[in-house]
């Protein structure tokens, strides 16, 4: 018998995968792939990284991460990534800004890090090829 209890959580948790993750892979990791070039030479240099590095690192999270997680394929190890990308945005790179400036890199990381500790339920990748979520 069908629960609709599991399928709601089900068919949120896919909802909360698919806006923050797929709106991040469209917003922000797309940009920064098809312009990487140009937006590495003004990115921040981080933790004594280049510009170029940190570049890549964003760039890694925010594009293909993301595309796991809309996929929900390796999805909390995707997440991981995105969860330290959006804290170095929100604590380093705005940490000095009003929240106003961070609000969106803290709701980010909230959605990543709720969806690490539920996982992607079971409309996902990881539930058909590991029957496991």
């Amino acid at each position: 018998m069908l629960n609709l209890k599991n399928i709601s959580l089900d068919v949120g948790l896919l909802i909360l995968r698919l806006c923050f993750a797929g709106t991040m892979l469209v917003a922000h990791g797309l940009p920064k792939l098809m312009n990487f070039t140009t937006h590495s030479e003004k990115f921040p240099g981080l933790f004594g990284l280049p510009p170029f590095v940190a570049m890549s690192l964003a760039t890694f999270a925010e594009f293909f991460c993301s595309a796991l997680l809309v996929a929900g394929l390796l999805t909390r190890l995707a997440t991981v990534p995105l969860i330290i990308t959006m804290g170095v945005a929100f604590f380093i790179v705005h940490g000095a800004d009003p929240f106003q400036a961070k609000e969106l890199s803290f709701l980010y990381g909230l959605s990543f890090l709720t969806i690490f500790f539920v996982g992607p339920g079971r409309i996902s990748m990881d539930r058909l090829l590991f029957k496991t979520f």
